[in-house]
């Protein structure tokens, strides 16, 4: 099971390398960290650093040389960096042997998640006007490469990890480079500086090559893998777009590894717990959803109106696992409005870049980002409602179930076969009774199979309560703006379902 993890982190250590310039450590150590019982030892920390930077040391020479090809380097302005930086890390690495694992494990943890977030708040750290390639430094500049370059360097030892980034910002906010010029010199400098670096590791702690060989020789080559495809992608796209991706991917990895690393103290708070459980089990289920939808989108030509819908049955499914593996109501709820809160920001951080309309199928502007926040706040009413005061946690279920596949029916089945429009105000000839007939028939269905496979209810009494919820849910949805559907249609079913069962 390691070997999964060891290729997980050399792929996330590769990706970050190309994307951002960002050193293997940050990404590697982590994971080495919390999820390789061999890495637990007092030289845990240092070994996983070391094998970070072996793996730096191919990974960041292929990106600085794809960056290259592209004329993205700036080696004058980033010469005297170059220089202090291979002096100090030496010294780093050293002193890192003698701190241990205590400061290194927690320091790289904490590190991974506020480079993250940096990311996500300002992508694209480019300065409107950039200094011109290959320009002198002036006194400031020399000063600032002489104090960070130092700095830098020792850390880059020490720790392992942060260099990268830390180059990244000195080159682009003091030093004037545009984003893509500090990662290919940053990357330049980080084949030697890894270089350096490893080989101090090991000929302080020659255990690592002995007992960790394979492992090293897996990362480096994984990684190295990794580096150049994200490179050449970084390279064809825009500089927000690629902080953008950095700081998602980087967030969620921190903010795992920091849940998993203090999960003892964590697990003393039944709330909390049961609240990352949650969070877990839709992770679990959404990821592998979102690579076979962004898969479909971007290599089939599925129609978009399967493709939105396709988005809805993704959503809300995995909500519905959700609630149904849930411990209590509070913690269900919760997790609803965490993720509100969390992926509206997101959402409209994203929502500027070219693709974001045509992966997601919105219709018009801050539709998308709209109808999610209502998404997740209608969830945690319905949970609150249902299983919190009426403690009928199968009615929630089945409530945003029928909704949301009969919905997906409505929309699969009216829009290339409808044939017969409804003409009655205030529909006016947008729907179809064949759509219509779609949703009544798949909601019916799932309420069924919900409350009698999973709810435990006899078919007896689900039928009655089933039958008219999705009848009156399908007036609603015929009435509703399109819209609105997503609070109004759920909370009629929820409402006949709470008085019917």
């Amino acid at each position: 099971m390691e070997y999964l993890w060891y290729l997980v982190a050399s792929l996330g250590a590769g990706i970050g390398t190309g994307l951002a310039g960002l050193s293997a450590a940050t990404v590697m150590v982590p994971v080495l960290l919390v999820l390789c019982p061999s890495f637990a030892g007092e030289t845990g920390a240092y070994q996983a650093t070391a094998i970070a930077l072996a793996s730096d040391i191919l990974g960041s020479a292929v990106t600085a040389w794809t960056y290259a090809r592209h004329n993205n380097i700036d080696l004058r302005r980033g010469a005297v960096m170059l220089v202090c930086i291979l002096l100090m890390c030496t010294v780093g690495s050293y002193v890192a042997f003698l701190v241990g694992n205590v400061v290194l494990g927690s320091f790289t943890l904490f590190l991974t998640f506020l480079i993250g977030i940096r990311f996500l708040v300002k992508p694209d750290t480019s300065r409107e006007q950039p200094a011109a390639r290959g320009e002198k430094l002036d006194g400031k500049g020399l000063a600032v490469s002489l104090f960070f370059g130092l700095t830098i360097g020792f850390g880059t030892g020490f720790v392992g990890t942060g260099g990268g980034m830390m180059m990244l910002i000195v080159f682009t906010v003091f030093l004037g480079m545009d984003l893509k010029t500090a990662v290919g010199t940053s990357t330049f400098i980080m084949t030697f500086t890894a270089l350096i670096a490893s080989v101090s590791h090991i000929l302080i702690h020659p255990a690592i090559l002995l007992e960790k060989w394979d492992v090293m020789l897996l990362c480096m080559a994984v990684a190295t893998a990794a580096s150049l495809l994200s490179a050449r992608f970084a390279n064809r796209v825009a500089s927000r777009t690629v902080g953008l991706v950095t700081g998602f991917v980087l967030t969620v990895l921190g903010g795992l590894m920091l849940l998993l690393y203090f999960r003892d103290a964590i697990a003393s708070i039944p709330l909390i717990r049961d609240i990352l459980s949650c969070i877990l089990t839709l992770l679990l289920y959404l990821v592998p959803c979102v690579l076979v939808l962004a898969a479909i989108r971007f290599l089939t030509t599925v129609p978009s109106f399967v493709f939105r819908k396709l988005l809805h049955i993704v959503a809300f499914t995995c909500y519905t696992v959700m609630m149904l593996s849930a411990v209590g109501w509070q913690a269900a709820a919760l997790t609803s409005l965490l993720l509100a809160a969390l992926l509206y920001p997101l959402l409209t951080a994203f929502e500027k870049e070219k693709w974001y309309s045509f992966l997601l199928v919105q219709k018009s502007p801050g539709e998308c980002k709209r109808s999610l926040l209502m998404l997740f706040i209608m969830f945690a009413a319905v949970i609150a409602i249902a299983w919190g005061l009426f403690r009928k946690p199968y009615a929630a279920a089945a409530a945003i179930l029928m909704w949301g596949v009969g919905d997906a029916a409505a929309a699969l089945t009216g829009i290339p076969f409808g044939r017969h429009k409804v003409m009655f105000y205030p529909v006016s000839g947008r729907k179809s009774w064949e759509g219509s007939s779609a949703m009544l028939a798949v909601s019916f269905l799932a309420g069924v199979i919900l409350l009698t496979c999973f709810g435990g209810s006899p078919f007896l009494n689900v039928l009655p309560a089933v039958t008219t919820a999705s009848l009156l849910g399908t007036v609603t949805e015929l009435l509703s703006d399109s819209e609105w559907d997503t609070v109004t249609v759920p909370g009629v079913i929820l409402a006949v379902l709470l008085v019917l069962l």
